[in-house]
């Protein structure tokens, strides 16, 4: 999906007669151009500004074009480019790993190039953790409803973005991806139901599952920290993963967290489970953490999973040809180098608490806005045809499409969700993620472009 879509008019006024021979997400999508980028701002060739207040997909962390990464990727291009991880070791991985670690409490990080390929090396880490334990018939994984976890069979199997998911169903083992509800307060909280006995009902619910399965059957349970643009910057309500992670103690079984669009600093922490002091097993991370510079997404892995290898084989049977590459690795670093001697992860805090504050001035009477959710500079706002009864927008109407195309006329670009918000199918949501360097004039001017952006979307027809 886009990140927003001109119209195919400016499109073509904006590259000519070009015609793309990019196999894009859309076949006959003609892209807008980006001439080049800088700090929050991207411009384009036809000589439009536009301030990047989703960071394309919450990738963009530290800004764009900031010189001493540049210049330090250029550095190490002249120094060394590749190595084979099977073969070499790198010092940017290394210190990447001992930068991670030491944030996490974790013991080991593995890289990859994108946040698909960390959920892969997830998934058949937790298998093999089982193996190397001696129980091989640990081979459920339970997910949530209204999660992803990334683009291959193997993450789709897992996730349940129902439109994502749709085409390959076919293909998917049925027999090994299970799923639960998932933690969405504003849509399947009960009324006059506490936080409390909400998580309660959750907890009862994983437990259910594992029943079912057979609890010495479940090898880990997924879950996004915060989940990303499926449902919309959906936080958990607190003391819910303490909860689920009672359940997977319990049996055996891991708790995988994913962060690969909410972590490395964007909620105002580094690490979005520290909000709640709920470590996991695992835990996946990308996007931010190279924050656009490079490709490179990691696999944190506690000491208790690192035990269980260290003890029985000694290896993990897994391998891509550009894990632990250089370049990407030396991005992180830098990237966490400058979040670190800026403060940018405190500023994304404090930033985080204004765009709150200005989201709900803005749209807490607005009728047609459900639910302000989000933390740090992690925020959606739920879009709804009525407020009072929550009904949401037909599928007919592309209202987040409509929404982030005016904003893009208007200078802004964002994240509009796909079609399928509350059930997979129907539901609407807005997303926003500037980078961490974002000011609070350009905070302002976010809300206020997105709020007449609203108003363009609830103005056109139902088709």
């Amino acid at each position: 999906m886009p990140v927003a879509i001109p119209s195919k008019q400016d499109a073509d006024e904006a590259v000519g007669p070009f015609k793309s021979k990019v196999l894009h997400r859309t076949v006959d999508h003609q892209p807008l151009f980006v001439a080049h980028a800088k700090g929050s701002y991207l411009y384009t060739e036809d000589g439009r500004q536009i301030l990047d207040g989703c960071g394309g997909a919450a990738v963009v962390s530290v800004g764009h074009s900031q010189e001493r990464i540049t210049k330090a990727l250029a550095e190490q291009l002249n120094t060394v480019s590749y190595l084979h991880s099977g073969a070499f070791a790198n010092r940017p991985a290394e210190e990447l790993a001992e930068m991670l670690t030491k944030s996490s409490g974790m013991e080991r990080a593995l890289f990859n190039c994108g946040g698909t390929e960390a959920m892969e090396s997830a998934i058949k880490l937790v298998r093999q953790y089982h193996v190397e334990r001696g129980h091989p018939e640990r081979v459920n994984y339970i997910g949530r409803v209204q999660s992803y976890h990334g683009n291959s069979l193997g993450a789709l199997s897992l996730c349940r973005h129902t439109i994502r998911r749709r085409p390959y169903l076919p293909l998917f083992n049925q027999n090994v991806f299970h799923e639960v509800s998932p933690c969405y307060a504003y849509r399947y909280k009960l009324e006059g139901e506490s936080d409390e006995d909400y998580v309660a009902r959750l907890k009862e619910e994983l437990e259910a599952k594992f029943q079912e399965l057979g609890p010495g059957t479940v090898a880990a349970f997924f879950a996004e920290t915060i989940v990303g643009a499926t449902s919309g910057c959906t936080p958990a309500v607190p003391g819910y993963f303490k909860a689920m992670k009672e359940v997977c103690e319990k049996h055996g079984a891991l708790l995988v967290l994913d962060e690969i669009m909410c972590g490395m600093g964007r909620t105002g922490k580094m690490h979005a489970w520290q909000w709640e002091g709920v470590q996991p097993d695992v835990q996946v991370c990308g996007k931010a953490l190279g924050g656009g510079y490079a490709p490179i997404s990691a696999v944190l892995v506690s000491s208790k999973v690192v035990s269980a290898f260290r003890e029985g084989s000694g290896a993990f049977n897994n391998g891509y040809t550009y894990q632990s590459h250089v370049i990407g690795c030396r991005a992180g670093v830098e990237v966490l180098k400058m979040m670190e001697e800026l403060k940018l992860v405190e500023q994304c805090h404090e930033r985080g608490v204004l765009l709150e504050r200005l989201l709900h001035e803005k749209f807490d009477s607005h009728p047609n806005v459900g639910n302000i959710r989000g933390r740090g500079l992690f925020w959606a706002i739920e879009l709804v045809k009525d407020k009072g009864t929550k009904e949401m927008f037909p599928k007919t109407h592309p209202i987040t499409d409509i929404i982030a195309g005016d904003c893009l006329a208007n200078g802004l670009v964002v994240y509009p969700g796909m079609k399928g918000t509350v059930d997979g199918l129907q539901g609407d949501h807005m997303l926003i993620a500037p980078p961490y360097i974002v000011t609070e004039e350009e905070l302002r001017f976010l809300v206020d472009t997105l709020a007449v952006g609203v108003e363009a979307g609830l103005r056109a027809p139902i088709l």
